[in-house]
């Protein structure tokens, strides 16, 4: 049962990590993309591009980390 919470919680703050670097990515996009400094084709290609990747990351990640945890355990 401890396995499976400690689990959860590593998972759950990864998702978390990823979804702040993410957000503070594409917070960033918008500040060039007013200034002008990005076109909006390469910001819709960043843009998508970090969700892409962060929501396979996040998928992928609990997967490690149960291995992880399994092996230690």
């Amino acid at each position: 049962m401890e396995f499976f919470i400690v689990y959860l919680l590593m998972s759950f703050f990864s998702i978390v990590i990823v979804y702040i670097t993410i957000h503070s990515l594409i917070k960033a996009f918008n500040i060039a993309i007013n200034r002008r400094e990005i076109s909006k084709q390469k910001y819709r290609f960043l843009v998508s591009s970090s969700i892409l990747v962060g929501l396979s990351i996040a998928t992928v990640l609990p997967f490690g980390y149960y291995k992880l945890v399994e092996t230690i355990w």
